[in-house]
């Protein structure tokens, strides 16, 4: 994996939507901290994060955590615990998995014709193994 020279991060990439105001923005950016060594992966010109919540501390309110990456679809992970803690642990979890499946989905599968081959060595004939050798060949030719 080469180093990015502008890596992405929670802080640098991270918009509030519906639902938060700026002054909850550093709380939302501590709790995702984690996904810091995550988008390091990414560019950070090229990666934006944007969490929502509909019906904040409402019965059923809907966190919703969008990530665009450059190159790639657009992953949007969703919860809907009643604890806007909890349900913002929960889309920091998710996209979390779901950025290491589609890294995985991009790197290159273990085929065969990829490997390198490794050739076993040549074992010496012993004396005499020369000639039954050639032998067994003349008799199944």
């Amino acid at each position: 994996m080469s180093a990015v020279a502008n890596p992405a991060t929670v802080a640098e990439c991270l918009r509030v939507g519906a639902g938060f105001s700026q002054g909850d923005r550093n709380w939302i950016a501590e709790q995702f901290g984690t996904l810091d060594a995550r988008l390091a992966s990414f560019h950070a010109d090229a990666t934006e994060l944007e969490v929502s919540v509909k019906d904040r501390e409402a019965r059923g309110q809907k966190v919703t955590l969008e990530c665009w990456v450059a190159g790639r679809q657009k992953i949007v992970t969703t919860s809907t615990e009643e604890d806007l803690h909890a349900a913002l642990n929960d889309v920091r979890d998710d996209l979390r998995r779901k950025l290491n499946d589609a890294k995985t989905r991009q790197e290159p599968r273990s085929n065969k014709h990829l490997r390198p081959t490794e050739q076993p060595a040549a074992v010496p004939l012993q004396v005499g193994e020369h000639e039954d050798a050639e032998r067994e060949d003349a008799e199944t030719a």
